[in-house]
């Protein structure tokens, strides 16, 4: 304690050190040596706040116990009544052909700031809900239209919406009609292609170029090739919150309300059943109700990969969890297999909690199809700790 004794502090705070700061310190550290886990940090948080409700616990009469139990029930069933009900009424919404598509909040690609973002907080994510059919508005059957394209407009457009988030639940049949339903529109440097207040039936991707968001004076936001801008007021059926001008001659796409509502959203909902009906299968994730799983879904991207394809590869960085849908796969190091996976399983999720590179690599055997979460959805959407305790510790 000699040098204890000399640090330059009052003599209130070394006090405090030794009858309230050691005596849970060295509790914790001598678990934490007692546990060895890999990683101490969350093992430490959950050990402090296990202790603080052990000692909320003893501050309690029997009585004051049995009350805060009997709160908590009655809470609980409080909380699994609303949430029933949430998922009844997006049930009916659903069948109603009411469809929900939700945003990631940091894919600034798909959700250039429109003037309403402004005036209420993005949340991680939203749900939102465009048209609503039922006896009042009839749902009909759809034909989306078709302009006539050369191949190698079909070629450029496909390559800008394979990079959109929003066109990320579109299969190989449902993108064929969207590219076929968009007009390429070019615009010169100077013109206005949204005007803030009007109502909004189209949509734009840009090809090329550059468009400015702007709100009253203000550009808050620059648009540029990959970008889609529009979309809001499909989604919302709220008028245009920005003016969008060009900056320079761009090309752009321009998708009509309803075929976005009839292929676009209803896609995203066929996505979000089907991966919910799976995902409530996986292990991993069955103590997920289906509102977190829905959010999950919604996250998750199919990736094919054929026999003997490379997944991940040791020592590089990792930006994706993976999720076997379909098929098999195997991990090695140095050429050795240690691991092999099947329908269900997970792989990748160390790279990322720990931002360390691949232990190992994994690769395809057969036709494998793998649903993938990048890393920001990974670490909001999933519980990390129970991903380190039933860690493969490979990859």
């Amino acid at each position: 304690m000699e040098g204890f004794d000399n640090l330059k502090i009052s003599d209130e705070k070394k006090k405090y050190i030794v009858e309230l700061l050691n005596p849970v310190l060295e509790e914790m550290v001598a678990e934490c040596i007692h546990r060895m886990p890999e990683d101490p940090v969350p093992f430490m948080l959950q050990w402090l706040e296990q202790k603080k409700v052990a000692e909320d616990d003893k501050q309690l009469s029997a009585e004051e116990k049995e009350k805060m139990q009997a709160d908590n029930k009655s809470l609980q069933e409080q909380v699994d009544k609303v949430k029933s009900q949430m998922q009844e009424a997006a049930k009916l919404a659903a069948d109603g052909g009411a469809v929900e598509e939700e945003e990631e909040e940091d894919d600034e690609d798909d959700e250039p700031p429109e003037g309403w973002a402004r005036e209420q907080p993005i949340k991680a994510r939203q749900s939102v809900s465009a048209e609503a059919y039922g006896e009042w508005n009839a749902k009909k059957a759809f034909v989306a239209p078709m302009i006539a394209k050369t191949e190698e407009q079909k070629d450029r457009l496909k390559n800008c919406l394979v990079k959109s988030f929003l066109f990320s639940s579109l299969d190989a049949n449902d993108l064929t009609i969207i590219i076929g339903a968009m007009k390429e529109v070019v615009v010169e440097g100077g013109k206005r292609v949204i005007k803030q207040g009007d109502d909004g039936d189209f949509l734009f991707v840009i090809e090329s170029g550059k468009l400015d968001c702007i709100i009253g004076e203000k550009v808050v936001k620059t648009c540029d090739a990959g970008d889609v801008f529009g979309e809001l007021a499909l989604l919302y059926n709220c008028p245009r919150a920005a003016n969008v001008d060009a900056k320079e001659k761009s090309v752009l796409w321009q998708l009509d309300r309803d075929t976005f509502n009839h292929i676009v959203k209803e896609a995203a909902q066929k996505k979000r059943n089907r991966y919910d009906a799976f995902l409530s299968k996986v292990p991993l994730l069955a103590s997920m109700d289906s509102y977190e799983r829905s959010q999950l879904a919604d996250a998750l991207k199919s990736e094919t990969f054929n026999d003997g394809m490379r997944i991940v590869m040791q020592g590089e960085v990792g930006h994706k969890f993976y999720i076997i849908e379909e098929g098999s796969a195997v991990a090695t190091k140095g050429g050795v297999e240690v691991m092999s996976y099947g329908v269900g399983d997970y792989f990748g999720e160390l790279a990322l909690i720990r931002n360390q590179p691949r232990a190992a690599t994994v690769m395809a055997k057969g036709c494998t199809k793998l649903l993938s979460l990048d890393s920001s959805s990974f670490k909001r959407l999933l519980n990390v700790s129970v991903l380190l305790e039933r860690s493969t510790k490979y990859t």
